[in-house]
């Protein structure tokens, strides 16, 4: 009964991932004025960059939050309490990615980056991926 326990569990944090990583893209997509879906249509890599960088972000805190001491014993009582302790980390996770961003857009003055991911300057797509990259790395080093 185990096996099918821990197979309900991938299942049920797999499927919360997928909505997470959805709704942390369009929260990101709130913050730099151009629509990502349209601008994946068009190629444009900068902002494919950022949409990878946001999941790979998301995937390293909802791992984090899910494999930390006090989320596991939480999962094991009851899988509420993990999928609580997920939808938190989440939250603050791209409460910093969102903060992250718009304090390296105001504090750069040589260029804005809102407008350099919707012109595809894949750079800047790559700099704000490891900006929620590295960020997400730094939160989760705190959740375990």
């Amino acid at each position: 009964m185990d096996i099918l326990t821990d197979i309900i569990d991938v299942a049920i944090f797999s499927c919360i991932g997928i909505v997470l990583m959805i709704l942390g893209n369009f929260l990101i997509d709130l913050i730099i004025p151009c629509s990502f879906p349209e601008e994946i249509k068009k190629g444009n890599q900068a902002v494919g960059f950022v949409s990878a960088g946001t999941n790979i972000g998301v995937g390293l805190l909802l791992r984090a939050a899910i494999s930390s001491p006090a989320a596991a014993s939480a999962i094991k009582e009851s899988i509420a309490g993990g999928i609580v302790s997920s939808l938190l980390y989440f939250a603050v996770g791209i409460v910093f990615f969102m903060l992250g961003y718009v304090i390296i857009d105001k504090i750069n003055r040589q260029y804005k980056l809102n407008d350099e991911i919707g012109n595809g300057n894949t750079a800047a797509g790559i700099m704000v991926a490891g900006i929620f990259i590295g960020l997400a790395i730094v939160i989760s080093g705190v959740i375990v």
